[in-house]
């Protein structure tokens, strides 16, 4: 029998943080030189980190203001919406107060799971995702809405945002899927807010947190370069 590979690992180990740091290093070679801001490349590489897929890259779209705006959103604890439990678990507290300290976990809200969106979602057949964003309005406007799942929420908020209803600090579009989804995404881009997407099918909630995350590193530069 072949030795196990965990002895290979033991004879010379590398904690967590090390590997995380050699897993960017090598995407950092593969990818070469940059071509886009360093903010945006820091949010694709932690992107790529996420999946193992480099080739997602090519796929991510910023509009202007995006980095700047999520940023500056997340440095005043501005609440997020999120389109499901999964983010909602996935993102960290202890990275959202080294931007902003005030950050709680009542300030991340999902309406998937509430009664009355499950009550609506029964009685008319549509998904609770679209109840659920409906319901999260006061949150949407002037939050950050995060999207890794539902296509048919995300459709709403656009609709929400072109009709002047609400207006998002940032919007993160990354539902998954084969039905509404890549409409979805680019309905979004089209719209005036600051976004980013993935076009494309693929998407989810570990890339939906991963970007979040990213923001909140690009705010922890910023922050010494001003402090």
């Amino acid at each position: 029998m072949t030795q196990p590979l965990i002895h290979k690992f033991l004879a010379a180990p590398m904690s967590g943080v090390e590997i995380e740091k050699r897993s960017f290093d090598i995407i950092d070679s593969e990818a070469g030189p940059l071509t886009v801001p360093r903010d945006q490349w820091e949010v694709i590489r932690r992107m790529i980190h996420t999946c193992g897929d480099p080739s997602i890259a090519p796929l991510v779209r910023f509009s202007p203001d995006a980095i700047q705006a999520g940023v500056s959103a997340l440095r005043t604890g501005a609440p997020l919406y999120v389109d499901s439990n999964m983010i909602r678990s996935g993102l960290s507290l202890a990275r959202l107060r080294s931007v902003c300290p005030a950050y709680t976990s009542a300030m991340i809200t999902c309406n998937v799971a509430a009664p009355d969106v499950a009550a609506e979602s029964s009685r008319t057949s549509l998904p609770r995702s679209y109840f659920a964003v409906r319901k999260a309005r006061a949150t949407l406007d002037g939050g950050i809405a995060v999207f890794g799942n539902a296509p048919v929420a995300l459709l709403e908020l656009n609709r929400m945002i072109a009709e002047g209803e609400i207006k998002p600090a940032l919007v993160i579009g990354l539902p998954v899927g084969f039905v509404h989804v890549e409409e979805s995404k680019t309905e979004l881009i089209s719209l005036p807010v600051p976004s980013i997407i993935m076009m494309g099918r693929r998407g989810g909630s570990t890339l939906a947190v991963s970007i979040v995350h990213a923001l909140c590193t690009v705010a922890e530069w910023t922050q010494e370069t001003t402090g």
